[in-house]
């Protein structure tokens, strides 16, 4: 491929995108002869283009006639922002997977629920198949473990209020009381074959500069591995550091 060769670049999704950062540029928003005349087009054409960027969800035209950004403009910037939180945990993910053969994952506590955001495993570090969906199971979980040992009692109560501790392997943990005493607020969290037969899980937390509750790194390997897993602890919380660095940086 000649790669001086200039892009081919589609001008309708030009003028759409310049019009939009238009709109963009009006916070009580303008209307369409003043957005047109801005974005340098025929006003038939701005009209068209509103049109369907208003049927698309992307702006939105108001009572008094002025047009503004739309509700999918914002879900785009949520999304956004989500992508830069991945962008800066990836790599740290994929560093600590191959420095110690084992699949990383990292999980927040938002919202009253324990989320993964994002797994980073391999051919030979593959993830643990979650064949029952994680709200149903963070019991059984090192993470879900890691952050429920970060809660206070009455949030932790009222977290497993809402999420029953059903019973996934003969090594799964079903009383609550049992549960809570095998919680370690500042140590490594454990998951010994208790979601998943054969497969082991070390946790540790992640915080923010106050010490609040973020959510936690975790890694799965086979269970035999655990105990060397859990000995390399000091490489976990160090990536843990890092991540919550990334977090305050985004």
């Amino acid at each position: 491929m000649d790669e001086t060769r200039r892009p081919t670049l589609i001008a309708s999704v030009q003028r759409a995108l310049h019009l939009m950062e238009t709109v963009a540029s009006h916070p009580s928003g303008a209307p369409a002869k003043q957005l047109a005349r801005e974005a340098k087009l025929p006003l038939a054409t701005a009209y068209h283009l509103l049109r369907t960027l208003a049927h698309e969800g992307y702006v939105t035209k108001l009572s008094d006639g002025v047009w503004v950004l739309g509700d999918r403009v914002e879900a785009l910037h949520a999304q956004g922002r989500t992508q830069g939180v991945l962008s800066r945990i990836r790599p740290l993910l994929s560093r600590l997977r191959d420095e110690l053969s084992v699949a990383a994952y990292f999980a927040v506590h938002e919202e009253d629920e324990i989320r993964i955001i994002d797994v980073a495993d391999g051919p030979k570090t593959p993830r643990v198949d979650l064949w029952v969906g994680f709200d149903d199971a963070a019991h059984a979980t090192a993470i879900g473990k890691c952050v429920l040992g970060q809660l206070g009692p009455a949030a932790r109560t009222d977290y497993l209020s809402r999420h029953p501790l059903v019973d996934l392997t003969p090594h799964t943990i079903t009383s609550e009381a049992r549960l809570t005493r095998t919680l370690r607020p500042d140590g490594v969290s454990l998951d010994k074959e208790e979601y998943a037969i054969g497969t082991g899980c070390a946790a540790v937390p992640v915080t923010d500069a106050t010490g609040g509750v973020v959510g936690a790194l975790a890694v799965s390997c086979r269970a035999s591995r655990l105990p060397r897993v859990e000995a390399g602890a000091a490489r976990m919380r160090e990536t843990a550091e890092q991540i919550n660095r990334a977090l305050a940086l985004t």
